[in-house]
């Protein structure tokens, strides 16, 4: 009974609706039951958490664009680096990620994918966010939209070259971005799509028709709506235009209001649904760190007052939490929290199909859990059934 624990007097956010005065409990890393206080009977050497009521249960957060966070990078190429991701991503709610790549050598991005590939194999333990993935964001971008992916590294979309990585990933790639009026693209994004990998259209100067295009070969996503791509135009709806339109395309935002004006974001979610917006952090080593320089793919990071940006002022990733995401998503639009947390939730764990196990409370799956104050703070993070964070 050692490894029964059970959350007690919480309003629990599940799939359709609010359980207000519930309980959920937790064996070996599953939900094992979930239902009103009412109807609660403790076991002996039961765990039990008390929480007066006045707390939320979440389904914990899935960030699919992630590059770093407390000083270290996917990029670092180490063990220790995924580690401190995963052991510091609990903190803001997030329990799974895709540790995302950057525009760099081929030599490096294979460092990279590979010591993930390792990791996963070897360290992925309960107690941390769990890797689900890699998303690869680049080389395959237009050098016109490359934002702080450094040009010199940008290569033409190529099958074979994919192969390769993820043969070496041991097929952890799991979305990939790129630029689809590339010479080539649209015949890597069939192939993503038949391989059921996520082709995301990011960093291009796609017109509308070219991203009409890509979607009905096989594009479903795309990478940060609105940053490092073409904007709308009333005689050019562009990338920006064509995303929100096409009803296939889910796409990911970086709600720190930095990014993207809160107007933006709230024009986003009334024309994609609350079910076709994914929130990311595309965060940076810098998160969780003090004001400084610090690296992104071999370039100088500013980090000053919530922005980070490269020597000439371009944004360079972020150093957003996802709780903070949260708040802001709540505060841009009319979203409750009920529906906010889906964009970070349920959304992208149905993308990477994973929604049988994650994504949402329900029994019979991982127990990813976040526990919200009524200030939308969190006071506690599980991942996989362990206590990952408590304030």
């Amino acid at each position: 009974m050692e490894n029964k624990l059970t959350l007690i007097q919480a309003n629990i956010l599940l799939e359709h609706d609010i359980l207000q005065d519930g309980f959920l409990t937790i064996e070996n890393g599953k939900i094992t039951c979930i239902g009103k206080m009412t109807e609660y009977i403790s076991s002996p050497g039961e765990k039990v958490i008390d929480l007066h009521h006045e707390s939320f249960l979440s389904p914990g957060f899935i960030d699919v664009h992630i590059h770093g966070a407390n000083g270290a990078d996917t990029m670092d190429a180490t063990p220790e680096a995924i580690t401190t991701m995963a052991s510091a991503l609990p903190k803001e709610g997030t329990t799974s990620f895709l540790a995302t790549t950057i525009t760099q050598s081929p030599e490096n991005i294979e460092k990279a994918i590979r010591n993930v590939a390792e990791y996963r194999k070897k360290h992925n333990i309960p107690g941390k966010a769990e890797v689900l993935g890699i998303h690869l964001e680049g080389p395959f971008i237009n050098e016109k939209h490359n934002g702080a992916q450094p040009k010199k590294y940008i290569l033409k979309p190529s099958i074979d070259q994919f192969q390769k990585w993820q043969d070496l990933a041991d097929n952890a790639i799991k979305l990939v971005t790129l630029a689809p009026e590339i010479e080539n693209a649209s015949e890597l994004i069939s192939y993503l799509a038949d391989h059921d990998v996520i082709a995301s259209i990011g960093h291009t100067d796609a017109s509308y028709e070219e991203v009409v295009k890509a979607a009905e070969a096989g594009a479903s996503h795309v990478t940060h709506l609105f940053n490092a791509m073409k904007g709308m135009h009333h005689r050019e709806p562009g990338t920006a235009g064509a995303a929100l339109l096409l009803d296939q395309l889910t796409a990911e935002l970086i709600a720190d209001g930095v990014h993207v004006r809160p107007e933006m974001i709230d024009l986003a979610v009334r024309m994609k649904g609350e079910e076709k917006i994914v929130l990311i952090t595309d965060s940076m080593r810098a998160k969780c760190l003090k004001n400084g320089r610090y690296d992104l793919g071999g370039q100088d990071v500013i980090v000053q007052d919530g922005k980070a940006v490269l020597e000439d002022g371009t944004l360079a990733g972020s150093i957003l939490k996802m709780k903070d995401s949260i708040q802001n998503i709540i505060r841009f639009t009319k979203l409750s929290l009920f529906q906010a947390v889906r964009l970070a939730s349920t959304n992208p764990a149905k993308e990477l199909k994973v929604f049988d196990r994650k994504g949402s409370l329900a029994v019979g799956k991982d127990a990813d859990i976040v526990v919200f104050n009524p200030q939308y703070e969190v006071q506690m993070t599980l991942c996989r059934g362990e206590i990952a964070y408590e304030q």
